[in-house]
């Protein structure tokens, strides 16, 4: 019996099917599956003509553009692990990533090469894009023009891990999860049935292809044959994507509640301008989405079933709410995915709660993650009997359907991006006029949440918000950095009997919505 095939390998076939049919295009570009899959061979044989061998580490640092897909094809190829780097990262935040994972290359976009060279990383670099390759670099085209395009024959186990995707860590340091290729392939053909995608749908990948969502789904549209899209713009305009939907006969998207709130907000007028009867699909996740929003959706693409999913970079999808479950179970995150074991809720003991009581959420499926990378203890606090959790809260009602009671401990989530407190009050507490800091996320009418520091300032002249704001900007990447500060003293800041900061109080304290 033939094992499962990987990202490489069923590029290969697709090749072999549909080497006419468009396999992959962005806002500028489009090649088909023959074409992909020769610059995937090429750039595999690049890596070993670098030197590469099995299992070595491969970062790659890019806005959204047709290279990831390439280069996913060929770390699958030729046995090497992707390492996805959020290009929202700072440079001391993408040097700990690249040392963390101990990779051997980086890959950059030219519009990027200021945050790669404020990494000051000693490895080398391939460098595409528009502007020359700098000096001391290597040029992404000259390496694949000179390398052979056949299949590189390395073997690769489904087994092997293909990518290491780091999560925001809860301690000031993120963790890498580590996938597998099995775990790859199983997620594409799950997700493929759940939702009933295949070979005849173009789904817009909108979501960063450094982020498990569009690599999720990079991966389903690979397996079956589909045309995967990619919104290559640096930053979301709502026009932009409607427009994009529907001159490109997309069939489905996934996006954030922020992003569907932002095409909402387009006038009448100009969303009347564009047909999307073509799609047929939406997903919502990665964040709570409101009743209203969705059923705003629901309204504006009356020819689309909506989806919501919940899952993590760790389990991939746990549930999902489907197209006619939305208007009788708003609220609910779904049932488990086909293929899963039922969810279980644990109390602080480790003991299944009662029927509608709340619980820590594990999952128990064919595609989870093997672990963090170099964190044993963070991998075994992550599993228990099999299950996996990330640390949410939920519970399920009469009928089965799961409820999310609460996030990750005192986890903010801002347009879809996780932000943890933990990281950026280690950052303020650096400051010389901060005595002691908690981070907490508040409402925002766009964003969902918007990043808030309540400061003990020290004593004599302490910083205004404003200058405390200026002061993250070079320091940490834009999505975690505080919109908002709060100068209270010591004896207002709410704490346990043990000295521990209540955050919940600064929530509950902090709740008027902000909108700007």
């Amino acid at each position: 019996m033939a094992p499962l095939l990987n990202a490489g390998e069923v590029l290969s076939l697709n090749a072999h099917l549909y080497p006419g049919k468009i396999g992959a295009r962005d806002l500028g570009r489009a090649m088909g599956f023959h074409l992909w899959n020769q610059r995937a061979c090429r750039l595999a044989n690049a890596f070993a003509g670098l030197g590469l061998t099995k299992g070595d580490r491969v970062a790659i640092l890019a806005y959204n553009c047709i290279e990831w897909v390439e280069i996913y094809g060929a770390t699958a190829k030729a046995g090497l692990i992707a390492v996805p780097i959020n290009f929202r990262l700072v440079g001391t935040e993408i040097r700990y990533v690249a040392e963390n994972c101990e990779a051997s290359l980086l890959i950059v976009q030219d519009e990027l090469r200021g945050a790669a060279e404020d990494a000051g990383l000693s490895i080398r670099t391939i460098h595409f894009g528009k502007t020359p390759c700098p000096a001391g670099w290597l040029d992404y085209e000259t390496l694949l023009a000179a390398a052979s395009d056949r299949e590189p024959g390395i073997s690769v186990s489904p087994e092997d891990p293909w990518t290491i995707m780091y999560t925001s860590g809860t301690t000031g340091r993120p963790k890498g999860a580590v996938r597998s290729h099995r775990a790859s392939a199983m997620l594409s053909l799950v997700t493929s049935v759940e939702m009933g995608l295949g070979r005849s749908d173009t789904p817009l990948l909108v979501m960063p292809l450094c982020h498990g969502n569009s690599v999720f789904f990079f991966g389903v549209a690979n397996y079956c044959g589909a045309t995967c899209s990619i919104y290559s713009a640096k930053s979301f305009d709502p026009e932009q994507v409607v427009a994009t939907l529907a001159a490109e006969g997309i069939s489905f998207t996934s996006l954030v509640p922020t992003h569907y709130i932002m095409m909402l907000e387009l006038s009448a007028r100009l969303r009347g301008r564009y047909n999307l009867d073509t799609v047929k699909k939406l997903l919502i996740s990665s964040a709570p989405a409101r009743r209203d929003t969705k059923l705003a959706v629901m309204d504006f693409f009356r020819n689309s079933g909506l989806y919501e999913g919940y899952g993590s970079t760790e389990a991939g999808w746990v549930t999902m709410l489907h197209p006619d479950e939305q208007f009788t179970r708003l609220g609910s995150i779904g049932r488990e995915c086909l293929g899963s074991r039922p969810v279980r809720l644990f109390d602080e003991k480790g003991a299944d709660v009662a029927g509608g009581e709340p619980g820590e959420l594990f999952s128990c499926n064919s595609y989870t993650f093997d672990g963090y990378w170099k964190m044993p203890e963070k991998t075994a606090e992550a599993f228990r009997d099999g299950y996996c959790s990330v640390g949410d809260l939920a519970r399920r009602d009469a009928d089965g359907f799961l409820h999310l009671v609460d996030r990750k401990s005192n986890m903010i989530i801002s347009g879809g991006e996780n932000v943890y407190p933990s990281e950026v009050e280690a950052l303020l507490a650096t400051h010389a006029q901060v005595k002691d800091v908690a981070v907490i996320g508040v409402r925002h009418d766009k964003w969902g949440e918007s990043v808030h520091a309540v400061i003990v300032p020290r004593d004599g002249d302490p910083p205004s918000p404003d200058e405390l704001l200026d002061w993250c900007k070079t320091r940490i990447a834009g999505y975690k950095r505080p919109r908002s500060v709060s100068l209270i003293s010591d004896a207002e800041m709410p704490r346990t009997a043990t000295g521990k900061i209540q955050h919940r109080q600064l929530r509950e304290r902090y709740t008027t919505p902000i909108s700007s």
